[in-house]
Parts: structure tokens; sequence; C-alpha cells
């Protein structure tokens, strides 16, 4: 018997119709002396007739199984549309003789790049430029998602750059969801696209190569540099002052000129370069001693131009006993630096030059730092464009789970900042009416009074925008299962919340080192709203105040992510922030290899799980060098050629570890059929595995939607975004009980 609330509903909760039931081939998996049977082994050929047909029929099963919800979906997606500005616009930002942006026209899906001439910039070369351009508006646009999404159905722009004199757009375009991208060139001075002479960006066989026109008189691209290893990735980008590219380090003057390696190859050592005036700034982790392991904390090094090849390098910052170094950003007069401070993201600037006849090593504190003012409400920090070397602002934009995305400009000449733009907050329509009460506080009750100089304060600086008495945001450290204390971020509506008898929602990602995004989400209200508890952990494995929280969560100690999370669920439900029996987890790509194997050890914890393009066939994934990404994920989770690290892999596996004869959550997996990252494949094989092994009644509520046209990251419009969440926490609502919840 299915004990209540483990995923069973009442019979007119159900679909009448039954899942349906896939074929199952005899597969034999051999490893290390070790066999095992995969009957949907099978599926990993998508094309094949009968896979196509299978993935449509649990379409038709999904669709049976939410035909309840249509309602609910329709209100849930009409709250979120309405909170939606019905034009967006980003500030401008000034670079050269141009202000550049992006909006998304009223009712259009993706975005606009357009710039227009800064008025009362360089004003003969205003007029220059206008005459050169015959008949230029006010206003042009430099790309059209939209345009893109009409002519093939799915756009995925994945970098977009203007060239530094400001005549060309070269950007990557991806149009059917595999990620194979194809360089695009334009022409901004006529407007015409360029033919060059492209290739796919195919992750085995990386190679950097000196575009030529195709009316050239090359007969082929000459080859700069060539990436044999695809178990390295290559990443191509500029210095800020555009002296160099690196891949290496080439001169931008001379791009065939040959190649400056910065350092030997060492597996878990990274370097960031930039150029300042014939010095060549280095973040690093490199070992700062014999003793130390490679991949440690990050410091700041410097050298001549002509001395990048030598030994010759001079250790300029390290980090403090309670500061660490992120990232970092150059400009004509300044440093930027990405820190850590007692495990809370800041950002600071430093004059340049540094002192250049100073042989010590210093800490950030020695340098007379300005560290930017934020509010105290602010989780994330992420920076604007700030293409221009020569500026004096730098421009970033600030979020929280209680706070609306704050553009700010902080001038690090004369120590100032203002507030920009911050995001607009439509009202949804229904009978909250929350956001009538949603307070606006002066911006000196807000800031991290820390980390702020008062002499330096703006007068007349307007408001930072919050919910905070609204919405309630609470920092817990929950003690994991070997003593760790983990962040948990709590939020919950003030109103609506109640002790004990509230639905929750608990997140994870926990891998590659990636911070989870706790920003404003104006999607998530509709939750909120509704009593729902959502809740961020920060397990082992994904971003920290240094590196050893990725390592403690990667590899041989994935385990240590898994129960990380499982510790934070629990940590919900026995302090009576979510009901015992309506606590829902979601994942997203690698991060639902958490959720999956919490599922399995602990399947009455949960009692709904949402899967989204899901990383679950771990085991038989990285068995199988020839996948796009496998190699690549040997370092981050273990190669299962090596027998201490197949039996790690293997212990944990959500496909390989599904429990027989349980009691099962209800469970809504979304993945998508053009997937390169993950394959629909994976999301299948476990769907069918799962209704193998769980009780009858429970497998009728694991459903499978595949979407046939999109990849990874789905469609991408802002729309069809709120019509895919909708349909998400409709799920939620339908299976924990909450449905008929108003807010």
């Amino acid at each position: 018997m299915c004990r209540a609330g483990a995923g069973v509903h009442t019979l007119a909760s159900l679909p009448e119709q039954c899942p349906p039931v896939p074929k199952k081939v005899p597969f034999t998996v051999s490893a290390h002396g070790l066999t095992w049977q995969d009957p949907y082994h099978w599926m990993k050929n998508t094309n094949h007739p009968d896979f196509i047909n299978y993935v449509n029929q649990e379409n038709s099963y999904a669709q049976a199984f939410m035909a309840d919800t249509q309602t609910l979906q329709r209100s849930l997606f009409s709250e979120m549309k309405n909170r939606i500005p019905a034009k967006i616009s980003t500030p401008p930002e000034s670079w050269g003789p141009w202000l550049y942006y992006q909006c998304i026209p009223e009712g259009k899906e993706y975005p606009l790049l357009c710039r227009k001439l800064e008025t009362g910039k360089s004003s003969w070369l205003q007029t220059v430029l206008s005459n050169v351009r015959k008949g230029l508006e006010e206003e042009e646009i430099l790309l059209d998602w939209n345009e893109i999404a009409e002519k093939y159905g799915y756009v995925h722009v994945g970098t977009c750059r203007v060239s530094p004199d400001h005549n060309f757009l070269a950007y990557t375009l991806d149009t059917t969801g595999n990620e194979q991208f194809m360089l695009q060139i334009k022409d901004l001075r006529n407007g015409s696209g360029l033919s060059f002479i492209q290739s796919q960006m195919i992750i085995n066989d990386l190679t950097v190569s000196s575009a030529q026109n195709s009316d050239s008189d090359y007969t082929e691209d000459p080859s700069v540099f060539t990436e044999g290893d695809s178990s390295f990735c290559v990443d191509i980008t500029s210095t800020k002052d555009g002296k160099f590219i690196t891949v290496y380090v080439i001169d931008a003057t001379n791009p065939l000129g040959g190649l400056q390696r910065i350092h030997k190859r060492v597996s878990g050592v990274q370097y960031f370069l930039e150029h300042h005036y014939g010095l060549f700034y280095i973040l690093t982790n490199a070992p700062l001693s014999e003793n130390e392991q490679c991949g440690g904390d990050y410091y700041l090094v410097r050298c001549r131009v002509e001395e990048v090849q030598s030994a010759n390098w001079l250790n300029v910052i390290l980090p403090g006993d309670d500061i660490s170094l992120q990232d970092m950003d150059i400009f004509n007069g300044h440093l930027v630096l990405f820190v850590s401070k007692k495990d809370v993201p800041m950002l600071c600037s430093i004059s340049l030059p540094i002192n250049s006849g100073s042989k010590y090593q210093m800490e950030i504190e020695t340098l007379n730092p300005w560290f930017f003012p934020l509010p105290s409400s602010s989780c994330s920090i992420l920076p604007g464009s700030n293409h221009d070397f020569l500026n004096s602002v730098y421009r970033a934009v600030l979020s929280s789970p209680v706070m609306p995305d704050v553009i700010v400009d902080y001038d690090m000449s004369r120590r100032t900042f203002s507030i920009v733009q911050q995001e607009e907050l439509g009202s949804a329509s229904g009978n909250s009416g929350f956001f009538s009460i949603a307070c606006e506080r002066e911006a000196n009750e807000l800031i991290d009074t820390q980390n702020y100089d008062n002499k330096h304060q703006t007068s007349g600086l307007q408001g930072w925008k919050v919910f905070s008495n609204v919405y309630c945001c609470e920092r817990k450290e929950v003690v994991s299962h070997d003593g760790v204390k983990v962040p948990l971020t709590i939020l919950y509506s003030r109103k609506a919340w109640q002790r004990d008898q509230s639905p929750g929602l608990l997140q994870a990602y926990g891998a590659y080192g990636e911070v989870l995004d706790k920003s404003w989400c104006t999607d998530r209200l509709s939750l909120l709203d509704r009593g729902w508890v959502v809740a961020f952990a920060d397990v082992r494995g994904g971003g920290g105040a240094d590196s050893s929280w990725h390592k403690s969560g990667s590899g041989l100690y994935k385990i240590n992510s898994i129960h990380d999370f499982i510790s934070c669920g629990n940590y919900l439900v026995n302090e009576g922030y979510v009901c015992r029996d309506r606590l829902g987890g979601i994942g997203y790509s690698a991060g639902c290899l958490l959720l999956g194997a919490a599922v399995n050890l602990y399947p009455k914890l949960f009692r709904a799980a949402i899967l989204k393009v899901p990383f679950l066939d771990i085991c038989n994934t990285l068995l199988d060098p020839s996948l796009p990404l496998t190699k690549l994920d040997y370092e981050e989770f273990g190669n299962p050629q090596i027998k201490s690290q197949f039996e790690s892999i293997q212990s944990y596996s959500p496909y390989d570890n599904i429990p027989c004869g349980v009691c099962h959550p209800s469970v809504l997996v979304t993945a998508s059929f053009h997937d390169s990252r993950v394959r629909v494949w994976e999301a299948a094989k476990w769907v069918a595995k799962v209704r193998d092994s769980t009780c009858s009644a429970c497998s009728l509520s694991v459903i499978l939607k595949t979407n046939m046209t999109g990849g990874h990251f789905g469609e991408g419009g802002r729309y069809s975004q709120c019509e895919e969440t909708a349909y998400d926490y409709a799920f939620l609502m339908k299976v924990c009980g909450t449905d008929s919840c108003s807010k």
C-alpha cells in the first residue's frame, strides 16, 4: 500500500488512459568485471521510429494527466504575463560615439540589439558618421532575434560582439537547439551579411582559424591553433584594451604571427589575462609553492608583455584571511575585483597603475580599495557589458529573491554610485494585491554600512525597491551528514505562509563550481502568494567562498552534494517551514542528479519532483567516451574507466539505483529532443525504469514531456517561458493538493 501523499491522487485526478509501455531489448553492460542488464539501452538511437513513437505517446499521456489543470495553467500564465512590462529596454551604455542597448518591443518574445549616436559626444564625429550613413535613423537595429525565430522556428544566439571600430557585428547562431553554432558576420555600414567560410563549432574538433571572406584569394582558412584533446575547451577572447587576443596569447595586430604560451598546461590550473600599458595582469590559481595542491585559491600576478613566457612574474595581490578573489576586470585607470568577503559576494575597484616599483605581494586592503555599496538584501552581483576600456564607470546588475534587478553605475574615480534602472513589476491580475503594499526605502537604509564610505554618498539618490516587508528571505546553515554547514536560503510570503502546513519547493545545482541563481524572479510570486515556501540549497559541488567547496562535492566526493541536499530537505520539514507531506524538489540538468539520487535514498521525503533536461543515466553516459561532453565531465564526476571512480559513480547514479517496490513521488520530467548536452534518451530511460520499479498507483503520476523542437535551454522567449513555468507550477499544485488554493 502507498502511504498517503506519496504521489497518490484520487481516481478523479488521474487520466483514464494508462502510461505508455516501451519495448525492452536485452542488452548487457560490463565494466570492471561486473555485468548488468539495460533493456532500455536501445533508446540511445533517438532517430529510431519506435523511440519517436514512444516519446510522442509520453507527450500524449502527460497531456491527459494535466488535462484537469488547464484552467489553473491559464490563470498562472495570465499572472506571470501581467507582471511583465509590455516593453522592456535596458539603459543605454556608452561605447565610443554610440549608445548600445537591448529592448523587447511590445508583444514580442525576443530582444533587439540597438544603438544610436550619443548626443553631444564627439559632435564632429557624429556629423561625419551621419553623412556616411545617408538617411540614418535615430535608432539602428543591429540584430533582431524575433526575425530569426520567425524564419527558423528556434533561435539561440550564443555570443554577440560588435567590432572595436563599430563597423561589424559578429554573432554565433543555433537555429535547431543542438548547439551547433554558426558564425555570422554583419556589416553595420550597409546592413549586409558577409559570406564567410564557416564551420560548425563541434566539441570534439576545436580549431581557431583566421576567418577569411569567401571572395578572397585564400582557398582555406589558415589554422592558428588546434586543440586535439576533447577533454579541454578552447576559450577565445581579447584583452579589454583590444591589444591582445587570448587563446594562449596572440598579438591582435598580427594574428598569424604565432602564439605565446602563458604557462605549461596543468590540470586544474587556470589563467585569466588582461593587459594594461605593457603589463599583463593574470588571475590564476597556480600553486604558490611546491607543497600546495593545484587549483587552490586565486591570486593576482603581473609581468611585462615580453616576459610572459618567463618565470619572472610578480605576485601582486594575495587573498586575505577572510577574503578571496573570484574574477577581475580592467579599465584605463582602475582594476575591478570580484571577491568573496566573509562568504559574501562583493566588488571593489583599485586605482591603476599599482605601484610598479613594489616588489612585495600585497593584500587587497593595503591598496585603498573602494568596495562598491550594495543593498543589504543583495544575493547576486552580475557585471554589465562594460566594453569601454577608457570608461571610469563600472555597471553592475544587483539582485536578490526580495529585490527586483537593479542596474547600478559605480563611478570609480569619484567613488559615487547611481541607480540607473530597476526592473519594473506590473500588477498581476487576481486578488492578491500584494504589490500595492511593497515599500520603497531610502538607499542609505539598505546599504551594507560595513563596506560603504559615507563621505562618498551621492546626494538625492533614489531608494532601492525591495519587497522584504511582503516576502521574507532567511539564510540558514544546515548541518549535513558529516557536520559541514550548508547555506540554505528560504523564501516565503509573510501573509500566506503557514508553519507546518505550507507546501515547499527545494532547488539545488551543486556542480561545476557554479553558484546557484537566487536572483529575483517574478514568476516565483505565483507560488509564494499561494503560501508556498521556495528554498535554495547551496550544496557542495557548486560555487562557494573558495575552490574547496566545489572540490568537496565533485569526483569521489560527489555523494556529499547529495547528502547536503537531503539534509536541507529534512531541515525544511523538521523546522516547520514545509508540511511534512508536501515537499517538492526541482533540478535542472546536472542538478537533477541530486534530486534523482535523493529520491532513491529517501523517497518518503518528497511528495513531488520536477526534473528538467535531467542528467540521470550518469554511469552509462560516462562509460561512452564517444558522446559529447563525456571526457569533459571526467574532471567533474570522475572517470568510470578507473575502478574506484566507477564504484563511486555507480553507487549514486539515479538510473542505476531506483529502488523496487517502494512508493515513488510524483515526477514531471521535461526533455528536449535536440538537446546535445543531456540527451533525451536519459529522461526517457529513467521514466520507463521508474514505472517498472514502483507500485502501479505511483507509476501513474510519473510523466514525461518532451519538447520536439528545442534544445537544452528550451524555447527562450519571455512568454513561452511563462507558459512552461505555469505548466510546472500547475503540476506541483495538482500533486501536492494545492491547485484549489487562492492567493
